[in-house]
């Protein structure tokens, strides 16, 4: 079908801006989902400074790249997320330990994405919202239902004028459902959905790798939420449970081979791809399928050109004829 395949530049961070660009070039493919983190993407910058989202965009084109979206994953999650230490990490330095200004921070930052996307020539931000109720995902010590609608209602509150921003650039954020979100499974998409009032501005960034191992099948999640699918990452998992093993990771290190499920790069797990782009055809997705690339068993450099292969080849095309079509009535 020749729908792009870009790369999330999340994960390659630590490379400056020129350095990604011309590796992700070679590698063939044909854009970017920039992290607005590390050397990528300043959004205050690239909302008030032209010249800078021009320099960007130069340096895309001299690789021969484009952007359909930009990531603020990070960002996004000191937005609606509980503090603890680990924020500290996503924010900037002089703010650690200062929970009330990483969220002021993070909300002004969010509110400069959808000029930035404009600036930059795209329609959609990706990213988290971040939870104020997921550490009660396990109802011990018991956890009241009053105390999760509250969580949503925080959401509510905080994102709904960040969301009025995005309206008046008629940019969409495409939620990226991973545990640690508001959103983090099937009926907890609906919920948030629901809570939102279905605003259009709000809709999903599709990543089965988060999905099958808590169980959902993928196709079937994309199915059901195809009209507010707006951004797909392509990204593999391989559950392994082997009778020791559980799905929630036992404080192992992500690439542990103990653990019960770990990340993988494309074609390496047990993500069902075939039904997955069956499933972009019938809803007539017409958008990047973006690679997330985390694998820590293999070389990034190595995964990353493999998987670009990977998604050319099994995005097919549907059919525009019924096979038994020829047959005579």
């Amino acid at each position: 079908m020749g729908r792009p395949v870009t790369l999330f530049t999340g994960q390659w961070a630590d490379l400056e801006f020129e350095e990604i660009c011309e590796l992700a070039g070679n590698m063939g493919y044909d854009g970017l989902e920039i992290a607005s983190w590390g050397d990528h993407l300043d959004l205050q910058k690239a909302a008030e400074d032209p010249e800078y989202a021009e320099n960007r965009k130069r340096i895309l084109a001299e690789n021969n790249l484009d952007v359909w979206a930009i990531g603020t994953h990070i960002i996004g999650q000191c937005v609606g997320a509980r503090y603890d230490s680990r924020l500290d990490n996503f924010a900037p330095d002089e703010l650690s330990g200062k929970p009330d200004e990483i969220q002021e921070w993070a909300v002004r930052q969010m509110k400069y994405a959808p000029v930035a996307a404009v600036n930059m020539g795209c329609d959609v931000i990706t990213g988290f919202t971040g939870s104020p109720v997921w550490k009660f995902f396990y109802s011990f010590p018991q956890t009241s239902e009053e105390m999760i609608e509250d969580g949503f209602d925080e959401i509510l509150e905080l994102w709904t004028p960040i969301f009025d921003e995005f309206d008046e650039e008629a940019v969409k954020f495409a939620l990226e459902v991973h545990p640690t979100e508001i959103a983090f499974d099937y009926h907890t998409t609906e919920r948030l959905l629901e809570k939102f009032d279905y605003r259009e501005t709000l809709g999903i960034n599709f990543d089965p790798s988060h999905l099958i191992w808590q169980g959902v099948e993928p196709h079937l999640f994309l199915r059901d939420f195809s009209d507010r699918t707006y951004h797909v990452h392509m990204k593999d998992a391989s559950v392994n449970l082997d009778g020791r093993s559980g799905i929630l990771g036992s404080h192992l290190p992500f690439g542990d081979t103990r653990r019960g499920w770990n990340f993988r790069s494309l074609g390496h797990g047990d993500v069902n791809f075939e039904a997955i782009i069956r499933e972009l055809n019938d809803m007539n997705y017409t958008g990047p399928l973006s690679v997330e690339w985390e694998d820590s068993g293999m070389d990034r450099k190595f995964g990353a050109s493999e998987a670009v292969d990977f998604v050319r080849d099994i995005d097919f095309e549907p059919s525009d004829l019924a096979f038994d079509k020829s047959i005579k009535e």
